[in-house]
C-alpha cells in the first residue's frame, strides 16, 4: 500500500468512527474498480479448480498431510477373521468347560482344529478365534481349577461376547473415505489396516517466492534508507503452513527483465511476488504480466490493508499472486488470494472463516472490508493494536484476522475470523 493509501485509510477510519460517511453497497465495485473481498476469494478458489490436476502415488510414510486423489476403498474385510477382543478363554458351549491341552492361542499364530463343545482354551487379544467357539470369557470373569482341569464363569456368558466378527468394521470393497480427504495419522493407520502400502494423492502445490525491492536488506540493522526484508523469512514458512511445497525464495532487484525471466521460467504451480504491484516507477509486476501474456483474474481488492494485491493466470496455465510489499498487507493477500487458491490446487475444500463475537467496537472502512488482527478470549475476539499495513507486531500476537464489514462492528457482533494456519487442529504437519 502506498503512503497516499495509508493517509486515505486513516482519514476514512476517522470519518467512519464519527458515523459521517455512507458505506458502499456490498457486492458492488469500488470507485477504483477493485474487486470485493469475498468475490476475490471465490475467484481464487475457482482458479485453483481450473488448473491442471496432478496426482502422485506415495508410500504411506510420505503421504501425511496430502489429500486423497481417489476414494480409499477397503482391500480386505476388517477384521479379516474372527478375533478375540480380550485376553481370556475361548469357550465352546455352556460351562463349565474342560481345559484343552497344548497351550493357548496367541495373536499372529495359525489356529488348528475345532474347539469341541465343553472345551476352553487360553486366548490372547487379537488372536484368531478357532472354529466352534461360542464366546470369549475374560480372564477376570473366570475361575480355573487347575487340579481338576476345569473352568467356570463368574457371570453369565452371552454367545459371541468379546469376539470381533470378520467384517465388523468394513467389508472388502467398502468406501472408507472419499477423494479429497486429508491424510492424517489416523488415515494412515486405517489405510494400512485396510491393506494399502501406497496411496494416490494430490501432491502439495509447488510455490516459488520472488521478493522484489532494491531497498531490502537480508541481514543486519536498517540503515541509509534500507530496510530489513520481513517477507522473505515469513512467506516460505507461511506457505508451508498452508500446505505448499516451497521450491525457493529468491530476492530480485527492481528490474523488469529479471522479473520477466523469473516468472516465465519458473516450474512452480504458483509464483508469489512481494511488492511491485502498484503503479510506481519500479513497480514492474503489471507490465511483466502483460508482456508474458498473462490473464489478470483479480487486479486490486477492496480490502484494507492489501488493496493492490492481484491474481493472474500465466500463459502456461500456472498462476501468480502479487502481494503488496507492506508486511501486514502481504498477510492480507496470503489469506485473501493464496490460501483459497492453494486449497483447491491441493484438492482440499477452502477454509471458511470461523464465526466469533467481537468484544470491542472495531471501526470500519466506508467502502472496503478491513482485516484486523485479533486474539481469542473466553468471551470472544479482541482486536489487537498495531494494525497498520507495514506492521507485524499485531499479527505476531494474533490468532487470526477478523473480517470487518463496511461501517465497522459493535461489541457482541459476530464476525468471520480467518484463523492462522498454525493454530488450526486440522493443519497436519503444517511446518514440515
Amino acid at each position: 500500500m502506498t503512503a497516499q493509501e495509508d493517509r486515505e485509510l486513516d482519514e476514512a477510519l476517522a470519518l467512519a468512527s464519527t458515523g459521517s460517511t455512507t458505506a458502499a453497497t456490498p457486492g458492488t465495485a469500488t470507485a477504483r474498480g477493485a474487486m470485493r473481498w469475498a468475490e476475490a476469494r471465490n475467484v481464487a478458489s475457482r482458479a485453483g479448480r481450473s488448473a491442471p490436476g496432478r496426482t502422485l502415488r506415495m508410500v504411506l510414510g510420505e503421504a501425511l498431510g496430502h489429500v486423497l486423489a481417489e476414494p480409499l476403498t477397503a482391500l480386505t474385510d476388517l477384521p479379516s477373521f474372527d478375533t478375540s477382543a480380550m485376553d481370556g478363554w475361548a469357550v465352546a458351549g455352556p460351562g463349565p468347560w474342560g481345559l484343552r491341552d497344548g497351550g493357548g492361542i496367541l495373536a499372529g499364530r495359525s489356529v488348528s482344529g475345532v474347539l469341541a463343545d465343553g472345551e476352553a482354551v487360553r486366548i490372547a487379544t487379537g488372536a484368531r478365534v478357532p472354529p466352534g467357539v461360542t464366546a470369549v470369557l475374560r480372564t477376570e470373569h473366570a475361575r480355573t481349577d487347575e487340579a481338576k482341569g476345569r473352568l467356570r464363569a463368574l457371570r453369565s456368558v452371552v454367545p459371541g461376547q468379546d469376539i470381533r466378527p470378520r467384517g465388523q468394521e468394513c467389508r472388502s470393497g467398502d468406501q472408507l473415505l472419499p477423494a479429497g480427504a486429508l491424510v492424517t495419522p489416523a488415515v494412515l493407520g486405517l489405510a494400512a489396516a485396510a491393506g494399502y502400502d501406497e496411496l494416490l494423492v494430490v501432491p502439495r502445490p509447488r510455490v516459488e517466492i520472488l521478493v522484489l525491492g532494491d531497498e531490502l536488506l537480508a541481514e543486519g540493522l536498517p540503515h541509509d534508507g534500507m530496510v530489513r526484508d520481513a517477507l522473505g523469512p515469513m512467506a516460505g514458512p507461511w506457505l508451508r503452513a498452508l500446505g505448499a511445497e516451497v521450491l525457493a525464495t529468491r530476492r530480485l532487484v527492481d528490474d523488469a527483465d529479471a522479473l520477466f525471466d523469473a516468472v516465465t521460467t519458473s516450474e512452480a504451480d504458483l509464483v508469489v511476488t512481494t511488492g511491485g504491484t502498484a503503479a510506481g516507477p519500479v513497480d514492474h509486476v503489471h507490465p511483466v504480466l502483460s508482456k508474458a501474456g498473462a490473464e489478470l483474474l483479480v487486479d486490486g481488492v477492496a480490502v484494507r490493508p492489501g488493496h493492490p494485491m492481484l491474481l493472474a493466470r500465466l500463459a502456461s496455465g500456472r498462476h501468480l499472486v502479487g502481494l503488496p510489499g507492506n508486511p501486514l498487507a502481504a498477510v492480507s493477500g496470503l489469506l485473501t488470494l493464496v490460501e483459497p487458491l492453494l486449497s483447491t490446487l491441493a484438492g482440499r475444500a477452502p477454509v471458511d472463516p470461523s464465526i466469533t463475537p467481537v468484544r470491542e467496537r472495531v471501526p470500519g472502512h466506508p467502502h472496503d472490508t478491513r482485516l484486523v488482527p485479533v486474539a481469542y478470549r473466553a468471551d470472544g475476539a479482541v482486536p489487537l493494536r498495531y494494525q497498520g499495513p507495514a506492521m507485524l507486531r499485531g499479527i505476531a500476537a494474533a490468532d487470526g484476522l477478523a473480517v470487518i464489514p463496511f461501517g465497522g462492528a459493535e461489541p457482541g457482533d459476530e464476525l468471520g475470523i480467518l484463523d492462522l494456519p498454525w493454530g488450526r487442529p486440522s493443519s497436519e504437519g503444517c511446518f514440515t
